[in-house]
């Protein structure tokens, strides 16, 4: 039997199913170099690669198309050179385009701020303000999100990108470190609807407690975790995790045993945890 798998995509894999797709592509090349392989055996590897490649391309086919401003805001954070950035030491951080909320998870979170009828949203960790735009294009017009970044530049060019949207008037950037923000936001008495996290992963649990214990976020208030997954580190064996693998499986650890909230890991693109404080 002659296997001809598809060209692999070329974009680096940072999701679990990214990962074993890119694992079933090599296996793929292998079993079509292999003369000994049962023509069932290639046809079975055949068909699992053929259902995990084809999951998220669906998934994204079938979904509510991203607004014009996401597209654009995309595009524009794909094309830019963010390795040069850091080398100029323009960024604080090594970023890269991966880092990106994208269409899924983007819409994803923008029915969640439909569903919940939120006015008010904080995100920690913005990027270049995919999400951010997201799930501000959901709010009514009065409603606002504060918006956590520790980079000046990334800011700089989501703010730029935010004035191509109607809805980008939403949006309030908060440049400084998260915990700084956080607490500065705890002393002024702020509370907020939805939260959604997405910055350092060491600092999650830091996150966490710091907006049940400073009443961030109030009874009945959702919080939305990303990367709750990380390319399967925190189920693998823990020799298999990285520093932010083992981090993560801590928090997914603490939030499973804290009374205050109640919780579920769907497992939408790295892991999107979504969290109701009770």
């Amino acid at each position: 039997m002659t296997i001809a798998p598809q060209k692999e995509n070329t974009a680096r894999p940072v999701t679990p199913l990214g990962i074993l797709v890119q694992q079933l592509q090599h296996i793929l090349e292998l079993v079509a170099k292999e003369q000994n392989i049962s023509l069932e055996v290639a046809a079975k590897i055949q068909q699992v690669w053929q259902l995990a490649a084809g999951i998220d391309p669906y998934i994204e086919a079938v979904s509510t198309e991203e607004s014009a401003a996401l597209a654009a805001l995309a595009k524009k954070t794909c094309a830019e050179p963010w390795e040069k950035r850091f080398s100029d030491q323009e960024t604080v951080r090594q970023l890269e385009q991966e880092m990106l909320s994208g269409h899924l998870e983007g819409q994803t979170l923008k029915m969640f701020v439909h569903m919940t009828k939120a006015k008010s949203i904080l995100e920690v960790g913005m990027f270049t303000g995919y999400s951010a735009l997201a799930m501000a294009e959901a709010l009514p017009e009065d409603g606002r999100l504060v918006a956590c970044e520790v980079d000046r530049y990334v800011a700089d060019f989501a703010i730029d990108c935010f004035q191509a949207s109607p809805h980008g008037r939403k949006i309030s950037v908060e440049v400084a470190p998260a915990m700084e923000t956080l607490q500065k936001l705890a002393d002024g008495k702020e509370s907020f609807d939805l939260v959604f996290i997405d910055a350092d992963k060491k600092e999650y649990v830091d996150y966490f407690h710091l907006l049940l214990n400073a009443d961030l976020v109030p009874s009945g208030g959702f919080i939305c975790v990303d990367n709750t997954l990380l390319q399967g580190q925190p189920y693998l064996p823990p020799d298999q995790r990285t520093p932010n693998g083992e981090a993560i499986a801590q928090f997914n650890r603490i939030v499973a045993a804290d009374p205050r909230v109640e919780q579920v890991l769907l497992p939408l693109r790295d892991g999107l945890t979504i969290i109701r404080r009770i």
